[in-house]
């Protein structure tokens, strides 16, 4: 066999761990820790194990390690809503993160109300952890994921029966801190454009706003939902904007949704925003600071969620623990041109 992996005789023979470590001069016990993040070894060793592994064109088979391990290396990630920019950016953020600590990830894609039906799936691939973000999560499958034995973690929401860990932002506070903006820029008539009914983030960003225009002494004007969808947002925003008198301000509880009813606002209605008409929404998306959009957002801290939410699962997974985490990240508001300025 030369150096390449080639028998002399020119077919292909499989390089392993023994042929590394003759090479380097070291044990197969050296090649393994040289390959398992975390674990000690020296940086000479390390470094003529990945020399020799080079050499031969040798990578570790993650498989046949995950089994005499009894561990995959792999956290199971069900998504869904990909074209929101939003949770695009926190699905990259949930990758790179776990990648950083040495895990794969085994990604399946689910419609928002087929959550439940890739459980099972995602379970047989015998996955070390699992993230779910933003789930719309039945309690029964809630529960089936905390006997499957692995941490499980939601990510930007939360189950109201206490089943699941998570780590969510602050959606009531962020909720409370819109009403305050909009009643200081002089609104009387604030709409609300909810998303998805069951969603622990719509009712309590909605909840927030309702609690905190009580104290000012007002009540929610309108309230239409947009399903978090660009399309169901539009016909929303219609049904808002043909009320006579129309709504002066709308709160939207995502970007999306926002986005939308600023162009249904400007192209169809013809109002000027902010001056006839205020719109917020909620995400802090990269396109509602575009030039075009210039749209009133409320901050999530997605860096700060995404962060917390393998921290604790990956602490999950070295120490047993089972017991449930809410873990709440604070939210900020990022004024822009869709609202008043005030001082």
């Amino acid at each position: 066999m030369d150096k390449k992996g080639r028998s002399v005789n020119g077919s292909k023979k499989t390089i392993g761990s023994s042929d590394v470590a003759r090479l380097a001069g070291v044990s197969r016990s050296a090649v393994s820790r040289a390959f398992t993040p975390g674990a000690y070894i020296s940086p000479e060793t390390r470094q003529r194990v990945v020399e020799a592994a080079e050499m031969l064109n040798y990578s570790p088979n993650a498989i046949a390690r995950s089994l005499s391990k009894k561990s995959s290396g792999l956290v199971g990630i069900i998504a869904s809503n990909l074209d929101n920019p939003y949770y695009a950016l926190m699905l990259s953020a949930l990758s790179s993160a776990l990648q950083a600590k040495g895990y794969g990830i085994l990604l399946l894609i689910a419609e928002l109300d087929d959550m439940d039906a890739l459980i099972p799936k995602l379970l047989s691939y015998q996955v070390d952890g699992v993230i779910l973000p933003a789930a719309t999560l039945s309690s029964k499958m809630a529960v089936v994921l905390e006997r499957s034995g692995r941490p499980v973690v939601l990510v930007n929401r939360y189950l109201q029966q206490d089943v699941v860990s998570s780590v969510s932002g602050d959606n009531y506070g962020g909720g409370t801190a819109v009403a305050d903006l909009l009643v200081k820029g002089g609104h009387r008539r604030i709409a609300y454009m909810a998303g998805l009914d069951d969603t622990s983030s719509s009712r309590d960003r909605g909840q927030g706003l309702k609690d905190r225009l009580a104290t000012h002494g007002i009540a929610i004007y309108a309230q239409e939902a947009g399903q978090y969808r660009h399309v169901d947002a539009v016909a929303a925003a219609r049904r808002l904007l043909s009320m006579t008198p129309a709504p002066d301000a709308i709160f939207c509880a995502n970007d999306i949704m926002a986005m939308a009813a600023l162009e249904v606002a400007k192209v169809e209605y013809g109002l000027k925003v902010p001056a006839e008409l205020a719109i917020v929404g909620y995400d802090n998306s990269d396109p509602a600071s575009w030039p075009l959009h210039q749209l009133t957002s409320v901050d999530q801290h997605l860096e700060d969620m995404v962060k917390l939410s393998v921290e604790m699962l990956l602490r999950k997974l070295v120490s047993g623990d089972t017991t449930l985490e809410h873990l709440t990240v604070p939210a900020s508001l990022v004024v822009r041109a869709s609202t008043r300025q005030t001082g």
